[in-house]
């Protein structure tokens, strides 16, 4: 029997298989600490430059404030209040505001999104509208928010509204537009009502593109409650802006951007975990 007969009838030794997956799975470890422990010094590095050119009056510390005074305003706000109230209960009413602004947005997106994708005739109808409304700058309807609905919440999510619809309406329209024409055409032979290739079928597929336009799309809501709140409110994190900017707190001004930050980053935190959740599916078929 020929060596190449034996080589080829030879079994396949797999027991090397799960080595190479924990060395990956190691390295992988590794890569992610290594990354945090760069994300960390880069910040530490930042903070400390700030703080080290700031007492050496390199920079002006009025203007510019501190890391330091950054904290203590944080900390006296969380200690004693801020002159609204409570710091929770600042955070709290911006955070409303955002939510309901990023879930009516969301939603409104996704409907007509889907909706013109799904109908051209409504996509020929609509586009030219839809694409002035996207040139307006948005930031400057919040005044006009606030004189219609007043200094309560619903300026603030409306505000809130208009930054979030435009982002996730064109992912869910492109969404749409970019499903497989070979899975709608199936759905059909089977049967499937207009309805049901939608639902069952355009939605699906579109969900990815959905999902990377929620990712930006609260920061998005947080930027409109937080311009309502700057021009005229009654609570909240952005009139906490207006009033230390109103008394050359610079300290005031940085320490609410910092509390902006961390409820963006959780929020970001809580998106990319749905994320993982709903897509497990597409890492398994990946694997195979």
């Amino acid at each position: 029997m020929s060596p190449e007969v034996i080589s080829a009838s030879a079994p396949v030794d797999t027991s090397k298989q799960p080595g190479r997956a924990e060395s990956r799975a190691r390295a992988a470890r590794r890569r992610k600490a290594v990354v945090l422990v760069a994300r960390v010094l880069l910040l530490v590095a930042v903070l400390g430059l700030w703080e080290a050119l700031s007492r050496a009056k390199v920079i002006d510390p009025f203007n510019f404030s501190m890391p330091s005074k950054v904290w203590d305003q944080i900390y006296t706000w969380i200690t004693h209040g801020t002159a609204l109230g409570s710091l929770g209960e600042q955070i709290w009413v911006t955070l409303q505001e955002a939510l309901l602004g990023w879930v009516i947005g969301v939603a409104a997106g996704v409907v007509f999104g889907i909706a013109l994708g799904r109908i051209a005739f409504l996509a020929d109808v609509l586009g030219p509208y839809i694409k002035v409304l996207n040139s307006i700058p948005r930031i400057v309807l919040a005044p006009i928010f606030v004189i219609w609905f007043g200094l309560g919440p619903s300026s603030k999510i409306a505000s809130a509204v208009v930054l979030v619809f435009f982002p996730v309406f064109f992912n869910a329209f492109q969404g749409a537009r970019e499903v497989d024409r070979n899975l709608v055409s199936n759905a059909r032979i089977l049967g499937a009502s207009d309805r049901r290739v939608t639902l069952q079928v355009v939605i699906p597929s579109a969900t990815s593109w959905i999902f990377t336009s929620l990712h930006v799309s609260f920061g998005f809501a947080l930027i409109g409650a937080i311009v309502g709140e700057y021009i005229g409110a009654t609570k909240g994190v952005g009139l906490l802006v207006a009033q230390s900017q109103g008394t050359f707190n610079a300290a005031g001004v940085y320490a609410a951007m910092v509390i902006l930050a961390v409820v963006a980053l959780v929020a970001e935190g809580l998106l990319t975990f749905a994320e993982r959740r709903i897509f497990r599916w597409k890492a398994s078929d990946s694997g195979h």
